[in-house]
């Protein structure tokens, strides 16, 4: 499948439901956290009312991940100390899809200790023992990885810091699972411009080993995509990379997509890790500016960010072109 065979959810759908990431017409980093399940209004609808988001998009997604990990296996990778938390994140998973999608998804513990899992959206059925693998097609994390549109990564909390010990991630922007397991938060947010220099990044990190378990927290973060291509991951970059080079004036309505991550952060009840789940969204400008307060206000956003900030995001070639456009636009 390539990148322009996606079949979409409507439009309308897909605006209503939109996680429109800025509050205000400039942007800088933040932690910018706060509970999850709230729901928040838009100009154009709501979001965040669950925390696992299955919506129009649910099987074409899931059909670009299984290809995506056919095609390169080390998208998801688990050091072996993190296996029991893998169980762990699995469990929690199945609880909030059967919890919030009751007619679809079933999770039922039996008398002997086992579990049945049911998703009726894909068909699937299976009785499985925690800690037996046996009992599963597929690893914990790889099996429920491949039920849910996020992308996983599990943080082990020790030695003060915490450290990014296992995930399945296929829809990663500009950066690599496998080349970041292992990797402590700290150096895995190395590269990011101003966090380090502003505290960002050690203040997000004790906010987040003070997490408990049944207080999910959740944020947003944002870039902007040549094409609909979710995985633009640092394994994939001589495919993506030259888009961005190609793109022309004429091109930037349809081809140049704002792409939001809906990030939740949860401490994991057994194992004490923490399961950062996270969703992403796109949205062409062409569709996005059928918003009015959308269009001016990301014109406002791109316009007045910072050099630095607009280097790291990628958007140096046609960030003027893009603000020019949304002017157009209107």
């Amino acid at each position: 499948m390539t990148t322009t065979d996606h079949v979409r959810a409507p439009l309308h759908e897909r605006i209503a439901t939109f996680p429109w990431p800025f509050p205000a017409r400039h942007y800088r980093y933040s932690t910018n956290v706060e509970p999850a399940l709230q729901q928040t209004r838009t100009s154009a609808g709501s979001w965040g009312g669950r925390i696992i988001d299955i919506d129009g998009d649910y099987h074409d997604e899931l059909r670009q991940r299984a290809a995506i990990l056919h095609a390169d296996p080390t998208r998801h990778a688990v050091l072996p100390h993190m296996v029991p938390a893998t169980w762990d994140a699995m469990l929690l998973v199945m609880r909030e899809l059967a919890a919030d999608y009751p007619d679809s998804m079933h999770l039922q513990q039996g008398d002997d200790g086992s579990w049945t899992w049911r998703n009726d959206l894909l068909g699937r059925q299976h009785t499985f023992v925690v800690g037996d693998e046996s009992t599963l097609p597929t690893s914990p994390l790889l099996y429920i990885g491949q039920q849910v549109q996020e992308d996983l990564v599990l943080l082990d909390q020790r030695e003060e810091h915490l450290w990014g010990d296992a995930g399945l991630v296929t829809f990663a922007a500009d950066w690599s699972m496998n080349f970041d397991v292992g990797m402590s938060f700290l150096q895995i947010h190395g590269p990011v411009p101003r966090v380090h220099e502003e505290g960002i990044i050690p203040r997000a990190e004790q906010f987040l080993m003070r997490l408990q378990p049944g207080q999910p927290y959740r944020r947003t973060n944002w870039t902007m995509s040549v094409g609909h291509r979710l995985d633009t991951s640092t394994e994939t970059y001589p495919e993506w990379g030259r888009d961005r080079r190609l793109l022309n004036r004429d091109d930037i309505g349809h081809r140049l997509h704002l792409r939001v991550e809906v990030q939740h952060l949860l401490r994991l009840p057994g194992s004490g890790c923490i399961l950062f789940l996270i969703r992403s969204y796109m949205m062409s400008l062409e569709d996005l500016a059928t918003v009015p307060e959308w269009r001016a206000g990301l014109a406002s956003v791109l316009q007045e960010l910072p050099q630095d900030m607009v280097d790291y995001k990628g958007l140096t070639r046609y960030r003027d072109d893009t603000v020019a456009w949304l002017h157009a636009a209107g």
